[in-house]
Parts: structure tokens; sequence; C-alpha cells
């Protein structure tokens, strides 16, 4: 499986991720080994998809970073 998902950091902002292994990316996360989520630790998991499509599940991480799918983000994912 391929898995898109959205952290809260430690500031109140998110981080939107795409793995294969979900829950080895969120232990990544959670011992500081991701540099550029590292310096706003703890980090909660607050929504994930799973897409059995790979180049499906990188399309929707790219649509949740970018405009209207960025305010899909917030008003209906997190």
């Amino acid at each position: 499986m391929h898995y898109v998902y959205i952290l809260r950091l430690k500031d109140n902002s998110q981080y939107v991720g795409y793995s294969e292994n979900l829950k080895q990316r969120i232990e990544e996360h959670s011992r500081g080994i991701v540099k550029t989520t590292k310096s706003n630790l703890p980090s909660e998991l607050v929504f994930y998809a799973a897409f059995k499509d790979k180049y499906k599940a990188i399309k929707f991480e790219r649509y949740l970073k970018e405009g209207s799918g960025f305010a899909f983000r917030n008003k209906h994912l997190v």
C-alpha cells in the first residue's frame, strides 16, 4: 500500500507526506530522524489515506500541498 499522511506539529503547523510504510515513517518522525519535522516535535498523526496505486498517492500528496488542495486539507481533513 501507499500512504499519504498529515502530521500536526508542535507549532500547530502541518506536514504532508507520502510513504510506502506508514508505521515506520511515523516512527522516524517521532524519533527526530526526518530533517523537516525534527525541530517541531512532538508530532501527531491527524489524517492518513491508503492507495493501491503509487502514482495516485503521489498525485494526492501534491494536491494537498498546493492551492485548492491546501484549502481542502484545512477545511475537511484536519
